[in-house]
């Protein structure tokens, strides 16, 4: 069986990383291919971005009457279908307006369609052709070459900052770069433009002479490039991170919830909650964890049970021949009248009376113990904390005559409790007080906002700090200070730890601050009645 779950828990991991593999895929690929796209229009419009930078500047410094003229040398120069109209006619969406008002280019591609507002006007450059060639490399830089020929040295530096060369690092050269070939050089002199291949970038450069004049202008490197830029790179590994950091989570997630709840059931068990048992909802490392609590918990019930119901029954069996042992006693008792032999009878009756009464401290113990095991909730009363504490002092008063008990003066407290059982608290910590007090018991009563606190002190020689943690143990006694000669079974303190627990509340032991010897807190919650 804890194989087949074993197996069953590793396909399911190995089914939810091979999920988590495949989406993290699917979103890279998606990824990857949005970023080509961007890559692919962001080329087109830098292809497109020197002739229509070149046009529209054009066009905007001619006078209107003059426009069509350009447009047709453009046109036929260029190899292009070229339209001007007011942007107002246009059938533009808000984002490509927005785009126009920035300067930007609009390129749609099979077949090109370029768009381009004139600086500083209100008309819209339209050009259309089937699919970009050289022929338009060559145009735009021919055109260029004219453009920049027509103006004075010292304006054509200002006329290339003008234009929108995109990838087109335009530059003036003064005299020829090296490496040219003769033929090349003459192609530049009958006014060609040449083409050069930079093999190791992959790059293309263009190079022109101005007409009738020895300056050269030089378009390039243009290239694609073939590695994708940071700004698309940073994005693509932040949707990434953030696909496999939610997966992480969202696992990480369900394991806490998991553990989250085996940490309450511990805790509950720990608390005395034994019934309670972890819900199993997969046969995965933490069901088999939680398969292997329930197990633990259901031994340790069934052996705690177990010990109560031997304690039970041996306690139940001892008050049959302790009866008869009396009743035997009474009968030699009243069967004799030499002092000796009654005195030795007396004795025989005193230690009968402390086995009665060891036996009923172990019944009452087991009880509580099965109660806080089995989780059965006390039934509760209202109780008069003062009155209650005058009780136990008038029933204790008559067996310590020597000692002074006392109820420290305050208001009346009432707290819901188990009556019976918080009186057996008070009054075993009164007792156990009163045999080991010198002269004087005091009973405090404080009323908190959320529990009632019911402190009892005596003048006696205290409980060292290191033998405290000790004696709430079940038949513990200490050494020195509280032996068995002054009284006592061990029980009695155990049996105040099991009441508190059963009423959610504790006690504690400390120095009396007054009288100087040992000093016992109870510490009860206060409760909402029941309806």
């Amino acid at each position: 069986m804890r194989r087949v779950l074993s197996n069953g828990s590793f396909l399911r991991f190995y089914l939810l990383l091979g999920i988590a593999l495949l989406v993290v895929f699917v979103i890279a690929l998606a990824g990857r291919s949005f970023i080509e796209q961007v890559r692919r229009e962001d080329y087109r419009e830098q292809l497109a971005a020197l002739p229509m930078s070149l046009m529209t500047q054009q066009l905007a410094d001619a006078p209107v009457e003059q426009r069509n003229a350009l447009l047709e040398r453009f046109s036929e120069q260029l190899d292009l279908q070229l339209t001007l109209q007011p942007i107002s006619d246009a059938d533009l969406g808000f984002f490509e307006r927005s785009r126009l008002e920035q300067g930007k280019i609009l390129v749609a591609e099979s077949p090109w369609l370029l768009q381009q507002r004139l600086p500083g006007d209100t008309w819209l450059l339209q050009a259309r052709l089937d699919d970009w060639s050289e022929h338009q490399w060559h145009g735009s830089i021919e055109l260029l070459g004219g453009w920049l020929a027509a103006a004075s040295a010292a304006e054509r530096d200002g006329r290339i900052a003008q234009l929108r060369p995109g990838s087109w690092p335009l530059q003036l050269l003064p005299s020829l770069p090296a490496g040219l070939t003769a033929a090349q050089q003459a192609q530049l002199a009958r006014g060609n433009v040449i083409t050069q291949l930079v093999s190791d970038k992959l790059s293309i450069t263009l190079l022109y002479q101005l007409p009738g004049e020895s300056q050269w202008l030089q378009a390039g490197p243009i290239s694609r490039g073939d590695t994708l830029p940071l700004n698309l790179h940073l994005p693509l590994l932040m949707g990434l991170m953030i696909v496999l950091s939610l997966i992480i989570y969202l696992i990480m997630r369900s394991i806490e919830a998991r553990m989250a709840r085996l940490e309450l059931a511990a805790t509950r068990i720990a608390s005395g909650r034994l019934e309670t048992r972890v819900k199993v909802e997969s046969g995965d490392f933490l069901g088999r964890l939680g398969m292997a609590f329930n197990g633990m918990a259901n031994q340790v019930q069934s052996l705690l049970r177990g010990q109560q119901e031997m304690i039970r029954a041996v306690s139940h069996e001892l008050r049959t021949p302790v009866a008869r042992i009396r009743f035997a006693v009474q009968m030699v008792e009243d069967m004799t009248d030499q002092p000796a032999i009654r005195r030795q009878l007396q004795g025989i009756d005193a230690d009968i009376a402390e086995l009665d009464e060891l036996v009923d401290e172990i019944l009452t113990y087991a009880r509580l113990g099965g109660e806080t095991v089995n989780g059965a909730e006390l039934e509760t009363a209202l109780v008069e904390c003062r009155a209650m504490a005058e009780r136990v002092i008038d029933t204790l008063s008559p067996l310590h005559r020597g000692l002074a008990l006392a109820l420290a003066p305050g208001p009346e407290i009432e707290l819901l409790a188990e009556p019976r059982y918080l009186q057996r608290a008070v009054q075993n910590l009164v007792g156990n007080a009163c045999r080991h007090a010198k002269s004087q018991v005091m009973i405090h009563l404080w009323d908190e906002p959320n529990l009632v606190r019911i402190d009892v002190e005596d003048d006696g020689p205290g409980i060292p700090p290191e033998a405290r943690a000790d004696i709430f143990k079940p038949f513990a006694r200490l050494d020195d200070s509280r032996a068995r000669s002054s009284g006592g079974y061990g029980l009695g303190l155990s049996i105040v730890q099991k009441i508190m627990a059963g009423h959610g509340g504790s006690v504690t032991i400390d120095t009396s601050p007054t009288l100087g010897g040992a000093r016992f807190t109870l510490l009860v919650p206060r409760r909402d009645p029941q309806a």
